[in-house]
């Protein structure tokens, strides 16, 4: 049987081998492979729908989106202003060094 990701319903019957199954006719077999490809197809295109650059960078918007307001679209101050205090703690930590280094 194949794997899909954690969490995520198994798709796929198991394998049949062929010590366990009857003698399939040609429609059948001709039947499991049509259905076999429709399901590549639609992985596929979803594989490539999700590679698209278009695609991925909506998604990293949308997630920056999301960590700036929330459900309701309010401001989620709280993270604002975390950001901002470690923003203004690192430049003023560039600001020391670089004043102790030009003292040399």
């Amino acid at each position: 049987m194949t794997r899909g990701r954690p969490g995520q319903p198994r798709r796929w019957k198991e394998r049949r081998h062929v010590s366990d199954t009857k003698a399939r006719t040609a429609e059948q077999i001709e039947a499991d492979i049509a259905a076999t490809r429709e399901r590549l197809a639609s992985t596929v295109d979803e594989l490539v729908d999700r590679a698209n650059p278009k695609n991925v960078a909506l998604r990293q918007v949308e997630q920056a989106r999301s960590q700036v307001f929330d459900e309701q679209g309010q401001l989620r101050t709280q993270k604002i202003v975390a950001v901002a205090g470690a923003v203004v703690g690192v430049v003023g930590v560039l600001l020391v060094i670089r004043r102790l280094v030009g003292r040399r």
